[in-house]
């Protein structure tokens, strides 16, 4: 599909007519409608397409780690909107010296454990998140074990103790 046939798709002209500089790029991945937005857009447009496109279930929060390239890190968020039986994925790139992004828990509840997540896997931080802290790795764990350049030799792991 051309940019300009994805523009005149539903939620792209939705958006565009909204807020044009909401979303810097579009295309079709895998038949997957995917909004690229920045990190300052992001949670207005979260808000948007919940609140006036209907993409109340929010399915994931991902993270995709470039490294080398920077930006470094591609944070991705599924949605469904199942009056609409859409289904749209919206990404927010971030370098690594400023991996930050708004925390979208205000707009979907069920952010909280995926931003969470994605800050102990990753070490992208969540502004706004309301308990951002380590959810699958132990509180004295030393780095983000995801991230490409962490250590393969082994992990790195300080005890509170010594």
């Amino acid at each position: 599909m051309s940019s300009a046939e994805i523009s005149a798709l539903p939620t792209p002209a939705a958006i565009q007519e909204w807020d044009p500089g909401a979303v810097s790029a579009a295309s079709l991945e895998r038949g997957d409608l995917v909004l690229w937005t920045t990190p300052e857009r992001l949670l207005d447009l979260c808000r948007f397409l919940k609140e006036k496109r209907q993409f109340t279930r929010l399915v994931a929060v991902t993270c995709i780690d470039r490294y080398p390239v920077e930006p470094r890190f591609e944070v991705v968020y599924l949605l469904h909107s199942i009056p609409n039986n859409e289904r749209l994925r919206v990404k927010a790139a971030v370098s690594s010296a400023e991996a930050v992004l708004p925390s979208v828990c205000g707009v979907w509840t069920g952010a909280n454990w995926y931003e969470r997540e994605v800050y102990d896997m990753f070490g992208v931080r969540f502004d706004g998140h309301p308990d951002l802290r380590r959810i699958l790795m132990p509180d004295y764990w030393q780095g983000h074990p995801l991230r490409k350049d962490f250590p393969v030799h082994g992990h790195k792991y300080s005890y509170k103790d010594e």
